[in-house]
């Protein structure tokens, strides 16, 4: 189901931990946080704010 960037809280370069919120996304109008799914450092940002992105889309890489 395709959904709409509402925000990006992270940068590249930054740390996160499992759990932590890297986008919003609203879908169905709702939002929901998308949280990395490992530790690690921000390598880099796939979308931008307002991009419409599919359930496959890769939105973010952590290393």
């Amino acid at each position: 189901m395709p959904g709409t960037i509402l925000d990006i809280k992270v940068a590249v370069g930054d740390t996160v931990s499992r759990g932590q919120t890297v986008v919003i996304l609203e879908a169905m109008k709702m939002e929901n946080d998308i949280v990395a799914s490992c530790d690690g450092k921000i390598t880099s940002i796939l979308v931008s704010k307002g991009d419409t992105v599919n359930s496959d889309d890769v939105l973010v890489t952590i290393a």
